[in-house]
């Protein structure tokens, strides 16, 4: 009884905020921030709105932005996911992210960017006018952000595109032979991430609010999260289960390391939602405040699911619960109000945590809960997106559906789709190849031993 009392206490409490925030709207008219940024990291109506002029102050705040969201990824996804592996693996899982920002580092600079934000080819692709950083300089490019460097503009979406494809490895982790994931992430990176990021907040991109049907992202739900959790899904039907999956218990082998790094993807997400304003102004500061709001909400929910099914409130739990309030937040970030925030993330640690308990009944290997977390987060921010957006908030969006705009929540649907559909298809391509090429696992004997040995001859422990 008392844990179906828990339950209803949680549900009630959903409820009840929900009705206050379609009742209340987050602002007045006169309380709104006051700057009205973009609708996702490329910026139409902020750039048009001042002749491009650096402002040393949105400058800084950028670049701290930029070593922010680097931060998400070396040490903070490092240290979540390999504290999440077996001891074997630890070494092995920590090498992956770490190589992929060296990777995806040179990849942009040499043609990433430039498909992605580059001169628009039929709302699908950029360009290549802008290989090798070709005239990405420390003048202000006004489609996209007209008070910092475009240089600057450029590094900060490159910490973007590091950390999608990382994201990914959760998912196929202790089994994926190393030189497989390293063509792996480098094609995924060109043929799935830059195309998606030039949809969406390309100039011309056919989905976005930047020239196209104006799908609201403010930080990357369809670009980073549900494009890398449906390809880790993918990935890991085809990488097939890990041996001994799931009879025998595979469980963490250092949770401090995981919370650790669980802590500063939290502190990192500032980087990643406030920064993509773009400014150091109001909308930074409301995405900063709602990033914070409904990472608190889905730590509680998630850690509330597990006390109810579980007996036990989990660290996991919360650790993870934040992480699916920062997924489902990011492309709300910029659209709503606090209220509204908190609703995304309660709603978020019960999806996300139902969803992660389903894997073993589904039948798939998910190491990590990438699929879960990411994939399912990242669907219900971009929904959520279409039902709470509000004008109120930030100007240069639109208002959802419980502000009045029903045509917001179907645009928001079919970006969801399309990106599901890409993403998927995409990744089925890029692994078949690879895997008739050379194979996508380790051995047997390999996996048994660990990749921390058998990929790189290394141990992380010496006991």
């Amino acid at each position: 009884m008392a844990k179906y009392l828990k339950l209803a206490a949680l549900l009630l409490f959903l409820c009840s905020t929900f009705i206050v925030t379609v009742d209340t709207p987050v602002f007045s008219a006169d309380q709104a921030p006051s700057a009205a940024a973009p609708a996702a990291p490329a910026a139409p109506a902020a750039a048009a709105a001042a002749a491009p002029k650096i402002d040393k102050g949105d400058n800084a705040w950028m670049l701290t932005s930029a070593a922010l969201v680097l931060m998400m990824t070396i040490p903070g996804l490092f240290l979540f996911y390999g504290g999440l592996v077996r001891g074997k693996n630890a070494l092995g899982t920590i090498m992956q992210s770490f190589i992929i920002v060296a990777l995806i580092s040179i990849q942009w600079v040499l043609w990433g960017y430039s498909l992605a934000f580059g001169p628009d080819h039929g709302g699908i692709i950029g360009g290549l006018d802008w290989l090798g950083l070709s005239g990405v300089g420390a003048d202000p490019n006004p489609d996209y952000a007209a008070t910092i460097p475009h240089q600057t503009f450029m590094a900060y979406q490159m910490m973007f595109a590091i950390i999608t494809p990382a994201l990914i490895t959760g998912a196929i982790a202790e089994r994926a032979k190393f030189g497989t994931f390293v063509l792996f992430m480098l094609l995924w990176a060109t043929f799935i991430y830059d195309p998606l990021a030039h949809w969406v907040w390309g100039k011309g991109g056919w989905m976005g609010t930047n020239g196209g049907m104006g799908a609201l992202d403010f930080a990357g739900g369809t670009v980073v999260h549900i494009s890398s959790g449906i390809s880790a899904l993918v990935a890991c039907c085809m990488f097939g289960k890990r041996i001994g999956f799931p009879q025998e218990p595979m469980m963490p082998h250092n949770l401090p390391f995981s919370v650790i790094g669980a802590s500063l993807l939290w502190v990192g997400w500032f980087g990643f939602n406030a920064g993509s304003a773009l400014a150091a102004d109001g909308l930074a500061t409301s995405a900063f405040v709602v990033t914070n709001t409904a990472t608190a909400a889905a730590a509680l929910s998630w850690m509330m699911m597990d006390w109810i099914t579980r007996g036990k409130p989990t660290v996991l739990g919360a650790a993870s619960g934040a992480v699916a309030g920062l997924v489902a937040i990011t492309p709300a970030s910029g659209f709503v109000g606090p209220m509204p925030a908190i609703i995304i993330g309660l709603v978020a640690g019960v999806l996300c945590s139902s969803a992660c308990n389903l894997k073993t009944k589904l039948g798939y290997d998910d190491s990590l809960d990438v699929v879960g977390v990411h994939g399912v987060g990242g669907t219900w921010g971009a929904i959520a997106t279409g039902l709470f957006a509000s004008k109120l908030i930030n100007p240069a969006g639109n208002d959802g559906l419980f502000f009045g705009n029903p045509h917001q929540l179907l645009v928001q649907v079919i970006a969801v789709l399309a990106t599901w559909i890409f993403a998927a298809l995409g990744t089925v391509i890029i692994l078949s190849i690879l895997k008739a090429m050379m194979g996508l696992r380790v051995t047997e004997e390999e996996e048994l031993m660990g990749l921390d040995l058998s990929q790189h001859n290394e141990r992380g422990y010496s006991m």
